[in-house]
């Protein structure tokens, strides 16, 4: 899944003029390694504002200044060898943005031989300053703790160490998603499921943790909107159900063709408010184009979601935006919550009524006829789909008591076996620690009933996201 992002990265290295003169070479092969650190940030992601070394406290504010007027994301501080803290705090201060320290060695170890067997005591400390990274950075995090620099480090080697560039790429990863949410525009479309009160949200926490725009739409600009569909449209958008979707033969037709001229409507609806994850719900009281528009949203839903607009029912704002989180990963993100517990199977089945993340279904997704939406007005077609077996990670934003947001995350795997076959996404679930405990341990950090599923364990890449946006991270298992 292609992810649209305007971040940039700043890169800086650090080091001492006063070692220049006195250190024949040392400032040149330091830049060496600055230029493999770009070299490889790149590969990662290309947008990167490289002030070089920063060596005196002249450069220092010079450089905090380019990287504030350049609007970079993040900062990678690149230790190259001792520097004084006084020369570095500038550049991230002015800046404002989360740093990384890269500790990382040129070699894995020195050649203590041949470094011993040197006769020129000069040249050898030349040569130990060349290693030395890992010196200032006690003195570095002091002084950024003391400060209130949000900072984390990443300690390891500059060359063969797969293990560390696993680790600045994740992070990479997490500032991506930041940026996503920061820019990202929620569309709000309907009301919330009356008495379902933890759903209920503080929109204003949204803001203030995640960015982004928060757009409330109206049922009936989704209904005037199916009135401009054209026959050849609908008709168009009923042959790609057909390609995209296993339609089961009981379907009525009638009730596809709504699907159909919705789904279309839908993406108009997106384009016009520039949306990228939306969430809804409509209780109705008669109006039938409102009724019959929301009736006929599921596959509509289905393939935003599916193509980087993930759709969360029952107005389940909290939901969307993890839901988005996930998406903005690459790993989809569906809507669900618990079904059943199996205790045989030791597993907990999980699913949810409406839109689901096709992109990351086992198999085809097929599409039902429901006589009644259960708790819902219309009746109409539905998906039925289970998560690709394997790995799996579930992830719910939680408004916490007495205000803020935090970040729940589990991961688990997703395996073959019975559903129920009614409709609805449906998939079962196994943890490390047991279905038993995972349900108490999930429930005890109060999250609402939903939360979203997305292929691959990557817990660690949304415990860098929390850390970048200076959120609480809980992991269940």
């Amino acid at each position: 899944m292609k992810l649209n992002t305007s971040l940039k990265i700043g890169l800086f290295g650090i080091g001492l003029d006063t070692y220049w003169p006195q250190f024949e070479g040392l400032k040149e092969r330091l830049e060496g390694y600055m230029d493999t650190v770009e070299s490889k940030l790149a590969e990662v992601h290309p947008h990167i504002v490289n002030v070089g070394l920063v060596d005196s406290p002249d450069k220092a504010f010079e450089a905090g200044k380019r990287f504030k007027t350049e609007d970079v994301d993040i900062i990678f501080l690149y230790v190259t060898t001792y520097a004084l803290s006084s020369t570095v705090l500038p550049v991230v201060q002015r800046a404002k943005v989360p740093v990384i320290i890269l500790n990382l060695s040129p070699e894995a170890a020195i050649d203590y031989a041949s470094f011993n067997a040197m006769t020129d005591r000069t040249q050898m400390t030349g040569e130990w300053l060349a290693y030395c990274s890992a010196c200032p950075v006690p003195e570095l995090a002091n002084v950024f703790h003391r400060v209130g620099i949000n900072f984390h480090q990443i300690t390891g080697m500059l060359h063969n160490d797969p293990e560390t560039w696993q680790e600045i790429s994740e992070w990479v990863q997490a500032a991506k998603v930041a940026n996503i949410m920061a820019y990202n525009r929620l569309g709000c479309m309907g009301h919330y499921y009356s008495g379902m009160l933890d759903i209920y949200s503080d929109l204003t926490q949204q803001y203030a943790h995640f960015g982004g725009h928060i757009e409330l739409l109206e049922v009936e600009e989704l209904a005037e909107l199916r009135k401009e569909v054209s026959r050849a449209e609908a008709a168009d958008r009923l042959q790609l159900f057909h390609e995209t979707f296993d339609i089961q033969l009981d379907c009525p037709l009638e009730e596809l063709e709504k699907a159909a001229v919705t789904s279309v409507a839908l993406e108009r609806l997106v384009a016009k408010h520039q949306l990228g994850s939306m969430a809804y719900y409509y209780k109705g009281t008669g109006n039938p184009e409102n009724e019959e528009a929301i009736a006929s949203i599921i596959l509509g839903n289905s393939l935003l979601t599916a193509n980087g607009v993930p759709v969360a029912g029952e107005y389940e704002i909290k939901n969307a935006q993890a839901m988005k989180i996930m998406d903005s990963f690459g790993a989809g993100g569906s809507f669900t919550e618990y079904y059943a517990m199996d205790f045989t199977d030791d597993v907990v089945l999980m699913g949810h009524d409406g839109p689901g993340h096709i992109a990351i279904a086992e198999g085809k997704t097929k599409v039902r006829p429901l006589k009644v939406y259960h708790g819902k007005v219309g009746k109409g077609v539905s998906v039925e789909m289970s998560v690709k077996n394997g790995p799996v990670t579930l992830l719910s934003v939680v408004e916490k008591r007495g205000g803020g947001l935090m970040l729940l995350v589990a991961e688990a795997e997703s395996v073959a076996g019975p559903i129920l076959e009614i409709g609805n996404t449906n998939s079962r679930y196994k943890f490390s620690i047991g279905a038993r405990q995972f349900v108490n341990g999930w429930n005890s950090h109060g999250p609402a009933h939903h939360c979203a599923i997305g292929i691959g364990h990557i817990s660690s890449k949304i415990e860098k996201l929390g850390a970048l946006l200076g959120m609480e991270v809980r992991k269940v298992c």
